[in-house]
């Protein structure tokens, strides 16, 4: 399996599926809510979230389920022919 370490220099263009992605996890900074008050809110530590929306980790579904939750969304997943 890749490593998103590895995996992020090939990263020339992003997919619309990763751009959603980003745009989710910019949903916090639309709102004015704080990495340090919203990782409070969703039981998460700050510098977790941190690396979460700097795209340096790749959280779980579970870890993403509770991030939009705390947003109030909900995540969608889809399978798509390659």
């Amino acid at each position: 399996m890749t490593t998103w370490k590895e995996y992020k220099p090939t990263i020339t263009a992003l997919s619309s599926e990763e751009m959603t992605i980003i745009d989710t996890l910019a949903e916090r900074i639309k709102r004015g809510i704080s990495q340090k008050d919203f990782a409070e809110k969703i039981a998460m530590k700050q510098p977790q979230l941190a690396k979460i929306e700097r795209l340096d980790s790749i959280p779980t579904l579970v870890t993403l389920n509770r991030y939009a939750e705390g947003l109030g969304l909900k995540v969608k997943v889809s399978l798509v022919p390659a």
